[in-house]
């Protein structure tokens, strides 16, 4: 997590008054605890829309998707990735980045684990 990230969810646990048996994100309907995957995606669908962006293109799993991408490109470190995104296998990470096997294994071979 990101400091400013980090900064905003304690102002946040402040704000709501929030014990540490509670969930961050409570749910507005009874019998759930917490915001529901779907209705996650639902306010993620809201926040790009007010952004003016294309809804269709941007998503839960999209964005997932280009962060760890981002991540890969500028460090290359392919097992950080694969830790990030909580893979058993390398090669699931790779095809989940879409990148090249040749890049893949070269990359590799050069992280020790």
């Amino acid at each position: 997590m990101t400091e400013p990230t980090r900064s905003a969810v304690a102002a946040w646990i402040v704000k709501a008054n929030l014990k540490a048996e509670q969930y961050l994100f409570p749910s507005r309907v009874v019998r759930s605890p917490h915001v529901s995957t779907r209705q996650y995606a639902r306010i993620v669908h809201h926040w790009v829309a007010a952004a003016g962006l294309d809804t269709s293109a941007y998503g839960t799993h999209s964005m997932r998707r280009t962060k760890a991408t981002l991540i890969y490109k500028r460090t290359k470190n392919l097992r950080a990735v694969q830790l990030l995104l909580g893979h058993t296998k390398l090669e699931s990470t790779v095809r989940y980045l879409g990148i090249e096997v040749d890049d893949a294994l070269e990359i590799s071979e050069q992280t020790e684990i």
